[in-house]
C-alpha cells in the first residue's frame, strides 16, 4: 500500500536561510511527492514507459551531469571515442529513469510478485556468508536499480540495515526512506553508523555500504579506480578487519535479455591481513575498487557517471573537473592553502588557551 501523502506532509521548517530557500523545498517536495504518486499509481510497464520519457528529456536539458559524464569515461576509458561516450552516457540518464520508475512501485511488490521484476544471481554467495556466522558487509554501488536492490533483497525474505546520506531536503528525504523501509530494511545515518553497524554485524545481520562516492581527503584514501587515484571511503575496510565479517559484493543488473533485473552477488572477497591495520585497510580498499571496476567494466551505462568520483585530489594535484565545472573544485595546490590555513588558526587557537 503507498504512504498516505499525509503522512508526509509535515511543517516545512521555519528556520530556512531565506524565504526563497523554504519555497525552493517546498516546490522541490511537492513535485517529488507528484510524481512518485502519478508513477506508483500506474501498472508497471507504464511507470517505466513514462519514466524512461522523463530521462529521455534529462538527457537533453542536463549540460553539466553529461559534461562530467564524458570527463570521466575519458579518464577511465581513454579509448572510446566520443560517439561511444555519448552513448554509455545515454544509457546512464536511461537506467536513472528505469530507477525512478521502479521506485514508485516498491508497495506493489511482495514475496508472490517478485520474481517477476527481480531474481537471484549468486545466491549460495550470500548464504555462504549467514552461515559462516560473522555478520555481512555488502559492498555495493551506486549501479543499476541500487534502491530496488536491497528492497528486493528483503521481500525475499532477507532484510538488511544500509547506510545512507540525508538528501539535502529533509522533506525528500523523509518521502524516501518512507519507501525504502516498506519491506522491513532499516536506515543507519552516517552521523552513529559505526556503533549500528558493528552492533548488526554481531547478531550476523547484513549491512549496505556504498563505497563508489568521492570522499574528503579526511575520510578516505587514495587508491586506484580505473588507473586514477581515487579517494575513496575506508569504512568497509576498517569494520570488516576489526570485526572479521564478510564484505559480500552485491550490486543489481538490469539484463535486457531477462526484461528483469538479476540481483548479483559476487564471491566474498578475501582480505588481506599483515597485522598492519593502517596498510591493511589501505590494500583492501584497494581490491574493493578493483572489484567494482571489474563490474563497470562490463556493465558501463549502469554505474553513476555523472558523478564527480574524481573531485577529491592530492594536495600536489590540480582538480579534474575545472573545464567542465568551473570554480566548483577547490582541489590541489587551493586545498593545500586552506588545509595550511586551518592548521594556523588551530595553531593560534591553542595558543590563545595557553595564554
Amino acid at each position: 500500500m503507498l504512504p498516505r501523502l499525509a503522512s508526509w506532509r509535515q511543517p516545512i521548517s521555519k528556520k530556512s536561510s531565506s524565504f526563497s530557500h523554504a519555497v525552493r523545498l517546498r516546490i522541490e517536495f511537492y513535485a517529488a511527492v507528484g510524481l512518485i504518486k502519478v508513477l506508483s499509481l500506474l501498472p508497471r510497464g507504464v511507470s517505466l514507459v513514462l519514466s524512461g520519457l522523463f530521462s529521455e528529456m534529462a538527457f537533453l536539458f542536463c549540460r553539466r551531469l553529461r559534461r562530467v559524464a564524458d570527463k570521466n569515461l575519458s579518464l577511465a576509458l581513454p579509448d572510446l571515442t566520443r560517439t561511444q561516450r555519448r552513448k554509455i552516457t545515454k544509457g546512464v540518464f536511461l537506467n536513472l529513469g528505469r530507477l525512478l520508475g521502479e521506485f514508485a512501485q516498491f508497495p506493489k511488490l511482495n514475496r508472490e510478485n517478485i520474481e517477476q521484476v527481480v531474481v537471484y544471481d549468486g545466491y549460495e554467495n550470500y548464504a555462504e556468508s549467514v552461515r559462516r556466522g560473522r555478520g555481512t558487509l555488502y559492498l555495493t554501488a551506486h549501479f543499476g536499480c541500487w534502491e530496488l536492490s536491497p528492497y528486493a533483497h528483503a521481500v525475499y525474505g532477507h532484510p538488511l540495515k544500509f547506510v545512507v546520506r540525508p538528501i539535502d531536503n529533509p522533506h525528500i528525504d523523509r518521502v524516501i526512506n518512507s519507501f525504502r523501509t516498506l519491506s522491513g530494511n532499516q536506515i543507519i545515518e552516517k552521523k552513529e553508523a559505526l556503533k549500528e553497524i558493528v552492533k548488526a554485524l554481531r547478531k550476523n545481520e547484513a549491512v549496505g555500504i556504498l563505497i563508489d562516492q568521492n570522499v574528503t581527503l579526511e575520510s578516505g584514501v587514495f587508491v586506484p579506480f580505473f588507473n586514477t587515484l581515487a579517494c575513496t571511503t575506508t569504512s568497509i575496510a576498517t569494520i570488516a578487519l576489526r570485526t572479521g565479517a564478510t564484505v559480500l559484493p552485491g550490486v543489481l543488473i538490469w539484463d535486457d535479455k531477462l526484461r528483469k533485473h538479476r540481483l548479483h552477488f559476487e564471491p566474498p572477497v578475501v582480505l588481506i591481513e599483515t597485522g598492519n591495520m593502517q596498510a591493511d585497510i589501505e590494500v583492501n580498499t584497494g581490491l574493493f575498487n578493483q572489484v567494482l571496476e571489474g563490474l563497470v567494466r562490463k556493465y558501463p551505462d549502469q554505474w553513476l557517471w555523472v558523478h564527480r568520483r574524481w573531485k577529491t585530489r592530492p594536495i600536489d594535484e590540480n582538480g579534474l573537473y575545472r573545464a567542465h565545472d568551473p570554480g566548483r573544485e577547490g582541489q590541489g595546490p587551493q586545498m593545500r592553502k586552506e588545509m595550511e590555513g586551518r592548521e594556523m588558526k588551530s595553531a593560534d587557537a591553542r595558543a590563545s588557551q595557553r595564554d
